[in-house]
């Protein structure tokens, strides 16, 4: 847990030692973090509510303290993974393109729907709806590590994480999941669980076609993909 927050969080937790085992459970635990940050950010709207702020103007700023909260990396990773999956060329282009650090179209227009949609769905959804949203981005890090899924660099997070959740972690976590999708919204809840899903599987199948397997940066893109994904159909229900 201490490196699941240590990368999760701008919290200032020390870490002597990463090794593959650390990593592999920090991956396994790091839904729990989503808990903690969705509970600080339900917190952080219902202030913002109770001093009359308008509701598009309290999810914009949720968005940028949950990006302050994150360092932005999840931010990042979709930026570059929609930057790569756009380009032309073979898996070694794209990956290079994504490795550069610059926004492309494809980058700016993931942002702001993404980021556009987060802020907009937030203040309409129930605190146990943006729970389940920002536990459902982190469990998707699972989904892109179950076994079986290889890391398309050699190197990087995506090569210390790569295949290292067995196939019933991924599955605990998603099953717990879509329960507690039905007590936020009977319906719509695990509904939205089972749409994040099954984007997140697209994405990586389609992150194994084009570039050989996962990065650091596809694990940002499906978290970002889920949790929008989550918000979106629970905003529906409202």
């Amino acid at each position: 847990m201490r490196l699941a927050l240590t990368w999760l969080t701008v919290l200032p937790i020390r870490v002597s030692h990463v090794d593959g085992r650390a990593a592999r459970r920090a991956i396994t635990w790091a839904p729990v973090v989503g808990v903690l940050l969705g509970g600080v950010a339900a917190l952080v709207l219902a202030g913002l509510s109770w001093l009359g702020a308008p509701p598009s103007l309290a999810g914009f700023l949720v968005v940028g303290g949950l990006a302050l909260a994150t360092r932005g990396m999840h931010l990042d990773g979709l930026a570059d993974t929609a930057d790569g999956l756009g380009c032309y060329g073979p898996p070694e282009r794209a990956l290079a393109v994504m490795k550069d650090g610059g926004a492309g179209p494809f980058a700016v227009v993931a942002l702001i729907v993404v980021l556009g949609a987060q802020a907009v769905a937030l203040p309409a959804v129930s605190w146990g709806a943006v729970v389940l949203a920002l536990a459902a981005g982190r469990a998707a890090f699972a989904l892109c590590c179950a076994r079986g899924v290889p890391a398309a660099r050699p190197e990087g997070l995506g090569a210390l994480v790569a295949g290292t959740q067995p196939v019933w972690v991924v599955a605990a976590w998603w099953v717990a999941l879509a329960v507690a999708g039905f007590f936020v919204a009977p319906v719509h809840g695990p509904v939205a669980v089972v749409l994040a899903l099954g984007l997140v599987l697209v994405l990586v199948r389609h992150t194994r076609k084009r570039f050989g397997g996962i990065t650091g940066d596809v694990l940002g893109a499906a978290c970002e993909t889920a949790s929008v994904s989550v918000l979106a159909v629970c905003a529906l229900a409202s």
